[in-house]
């Protein structure tokens, strides 16, 4: 296996957010593309993580699974410059980097036995969908954040609410105007821990996709034409705002 990327930038963003929900994962290098499937260690959030085969300026390779130390990889993948490119290659059980720059820098990382099953992303059926500003949705989740543990979102009369209630409270609403809301009334309640986690996507891309329904798992895309990450959020049902 042997593949480059000339802007390896959004790879080392995406590692770097994968890397805040679970430390091990199996890449899958195929004919169509890079990809990561995880659940993260409480079984609470699934992230999933895909580059095409397009956006790499080569690309041999026998389908691969490589199991990799995500913090390890962020440390190297950090060492890119903004002008490099970067390549990968498999040789018996490492995974060799090279780093060409101003100067050429090879790294190699030791590929490990991850025990696990691999992961597939679920099929749900949602009643909601909203199209927001990445940067609208990050405001609203920091505020919420500041109040409470946990924010409900919500559907109601044509908008999309995002809002919080400990002793104090936020709330932040959304018409047609600030969003593309296709969706029916609705409401379920989420970690604010993970979606502060999650929101470190929104340097990704200027949009968020988000689907969900009554008291149901969450999805959240950020999508780019180069890249999909992807994350799957189980509810908080146990109290109501």
């Amino acid at each position: 296996m042997l593949v480059e990327l000339q802007s390896p930038a959004m790879l080392t963003k995406a590692i770097e957010i994968i890397s805040d929900l679970v430390t091990e994962v199996r890449i899958k290098v195929n004919e169509f593309g890079m990809s990561i499937t995880a659940m993260d260690p409480a079984n609470v959030a699934m992230v999933n993580f895909k580059l095409p085969k397009s956006a790499f300026s080569k690309f041999e390779l026998d389908s691969e699974v490589l199991g990799i130390n995500l913090d390890d990889l962020k440390r190297i993948l950090k060492r890119c410059g903004t002008g490099g490119s970067v390549i990968f290659e498999k040789k018996d059980n490492m995974l060799e980097i090279q780093i060409n720059d101003r100067i050429a820098r090879k790294f190699t990382l030791n590929l490990i036995e991850i025990e696990s099953e691999d992961k597939e992303m679920p099929s749900l059926e949602f009643s909601s969908k909203v199209g927001i500003s990445s940067i609208d949705l990050v405001d609203a989740i920091e505020d919420c954040g500041v109040v409470a543990d946990a924010c409900s979102f919500i559907v109601e009369e044509g908008k999309f609410i995002v809002a919080a209630k400990g002793i104090n409270s936020a709330r932040a609403e959304f018409s047609g105007d600030e969003a593309t809301i296709q969706a029916e009334n609705c409401k379920s309640r989420y970690s604010l821990e993970y979606l502060q986690k999650f929101m470190k996507g929104a340097k990704l891309c200027e949009k968020a996709i988000i689907k969900f329904a009554a008291d149901h798992p969450l999805r959240l895309d950020f999508r780019t034409g180069e890249l999909e990450l992807s994350f799957i959020l189980a509810p908080r049902v146990e109290t109501e705002d």
